[in-house]
């Protein structure tokens, strides 16, 4: 799959997937909190589902598009 998710939206993603990880794990939230997971990992991916179906694309264009 081509990535999707560019450099600000992706170091977003990080964060707040972490933060809600850690927030679910020490108590401050609810379980709902573990749903950080799917912010993380797409992030570490940089590639977003939602974002293929809706035709979203963050990161700047290669050189071999821009052909």
């Amino acid at each position: 799959m081509q990535a999707n998710v560019g450099t600000i939206d992706r170091v977003l993603r990080i964060v707040i997937g972490l933060a809600l990880i850690v927030l679910a794990a020490t108590g401050h939230i609810g379980v709902w909190g573990w749903i950080g997971i799917v912010p993380l990992v797409t992030g570490i991916v940089r590639v977003c589902p939602a974002y293929s179906i809706l035709g979203v694309k963050t990161c700047p264009a290669s050189r071999r598009d821009a052909k």
